[in-house]
């Protein structure tokens, strides 16, 4: 090994932290819908009455807000013990 292997491509780096991201959102739309699908809809139909329409708004707000607290949380504990990606890692 000549030494370089260790320090990456900075675009190749900034490539994958973007579709990182993205795999991670797409994976927080799912759940959030998921998790909605099953409080919200009690029977399915050609159309959603305003209850559980109302439903679905409230769950997807707390969805996000309990999302955003975490991230919060873990970007504390980051700053205090390092950084996150190797936090995961252990």
């Amino acid at each position: 090994m000549d030494g370089q292997g260790a320090t990456a491509d900075p675009q190749l780096q900034q490539f994958i932290e973007v579709e990182s991201q993205k795999q991670r959102f797409q994976q927080l739309v799912h759940q959030m819908t998921e998790v909605c699908w099953e409080k919200c809809m009690d029977k399915p139909g050609p159309k959603m009455d305003s209850r559980t329409e109302m439903c679905f708004v409230n769950c997807v707000e707390r969805f996000i807000d309990s999302s955003q607290f975490i991230l919060n949380r873990l970007e504390q504990t980051q700053r205090g013990r390092g950084s996150f990606s190797e936090t995961m890692a252990d």
